[in-house]
């Protein structure tokens, strides 16, 4: 009986302290990140006065990889196949051997001073300041050579681009601009209803833009209509977005991170951060986790701790706070686990180990009340006894579920 109290004593105390794990890390990557780039499994990073820095271990290391690049200040990132390109203030510079040397590819390129990349199949376009002859440029052999296009582009401060299928969306201080033959024209995508554009994104139908001053705006229709999407947002100033799925992350300037799941508002998912970390200038989905570029550095997070699936079940709203045992049980690989939630407030289910290690979080979200369920899913899993804690803000259950492989 002293050893069944002593295994529950461990794991109550494990649960609450390992929980600290499902929050924001910093790596031991560069301050002042501008952007980032995924090519395959290596991890890049770009800041303003040191240049490009490298992980290939998932952000525990950082290497700079800057033999050959003429300009340090490096804005934006394009990856096509094993070309890896480098927007900055002094024009366009491409690695084709992950960083380990760089080539400034410049040729046709009127202005020099890059904001923005998309690529679109092997087409690669360049955004830049509106300064001089600037614009978007367009090259179709890996930066050899480039072409100013800017029939219609009555904006040449072009901070932000986006690819949606066919279509070729530029963000300038004055409102989004879309193109349907690669550059060769431009029409205004309701121009003037957002403006300074500091970041866009491309999620399914929808079109998210970031600016420096009033939040986010979102069209479905292609830039034809623009609504104002701020509900819960932290900031008003969005330097970056990130999409995983059909959630989209937003990185703000003094506001962290915000995250949204329906669509229709945001919710902060800052835990772990600390001191000038929610100054976030970048954002960037790499395998399962999400980075942020800071003013503290370079951060990562299990995008399982912030994106969750649980669906909830129509019915009668619950009287009390209830968590089912899991069914089936003894499972392999998957079981569903449902419970209920008599009110409103912040949520967490998670899984944890019989030594009280977090496994995984499979909710961690505001909810109504409501009867829920969601699946776990243990195929990488060893067999064994877990633990699955739910717990509110006032309240906490804990039952046992088994694993036979």
């Amino acid at each position: 009986m002293k050893n069944i109290f002593l295994l529950l004593f461990l794991f109550t105390f494990y649960s609450f302290s390992s929980s600290v794990q499902a929050q924001w890390v910093q790596t031991n990557g560069p301050g002042f990140v501008n952007n980032f780039a995924v090519s395959g499994t290596n991890l890049f990073s770009g800041t303003g006065s040191g240049g490009v820095s490298l992980s290939t271990n998932n952000g525990t290391n950082w290497t700079t990889v800057n033999s050959g690049l003429v300009h340090v200040n490096v804005r934006a990132f394009a990856v096509i196949g094993t070309n890896l390109f480098v927007g900055t203030g002094g024009g366009v510079s491409l690695s084709t051997n992950n960083g380990t040397s760089w080539t400034t590819v410049n040729s046709g390129l009127t202005n020099t001073d890059i904001y923005s990349f998309a690529v679109s199949g092997t087409n690669l376009f360049a955004g830049t300041s509106g300064t001089g002859l600037g614009g978007v440029f367009l090259s179709t052999n890996n930066g050899t050579s480039w072409t100013r296009v800017v029939s219609g582009l009555t904006n040449t401060q072009v901070s932000a681009l986006a690819v949606s299928g066919t279509n070729l969306f530029a963000g300038t201080n004055n409102g989004v601009f879309l193109s349907t033959n690669n550059g060769t024209s431009w029409t205004v995508a309701n121009s003037g209803a957002v403006y300074q554009l500091n970041a866009l994104a491309v999620n399914g139908t929808n079109l998210y833009a970031g600016t420096a001053a009033i939040g986010v705006y979102l069209s479905t229709n292609n830039g034809t209509s623009w609504t104002a999407f701020n509900s819960g947002l932290t900031s008003a100033t969005v330097t970056s977005l990130a999409v995983s799925g059909t959630n989209v992350f937003v990185a703000t300037y003094g506001g962290g991170v915000c995250l949204s799941k329906n669509g229709t508002s945001w919710t902060a998912v800052n835990t772990g951060f600390s001191g000038l970390s929610t100054i976030v200038f970048s954002l960037v989905v790499s395998g399962t986790n999400l980075f942020a570029g800071t003013y503290a550095g370079v951060w990562r997070r299990p995008l399982s701790d912030m994106i969750t699936s649980v669906k909830e079940i129509p019915g009668e709203i619950p009287i009390h706070f209830a968590l089912q045992q899991n069914y089936p049980n003894p499972f392999n690989p998957s079981t569903k686990i449902r419970f209920e939630i008599s009110g409103s407030g912040f949520v967490s289910l998670k899984v944890f180990d019989i030594l009280g290690r977090e496994v995984v979080a499979l909710v961690n979200e505001r909810l109504d009340a409501g009867t829920y369920q969601t699946t776990f899913d243990a195929h990488d899993l060893t067999s064994g006894i877990y633990f699955y804690t739910l717990r509110s803000e006032s309240t906490i259950q804990t039952k046992k579920m088994i694993l036979i492989k």
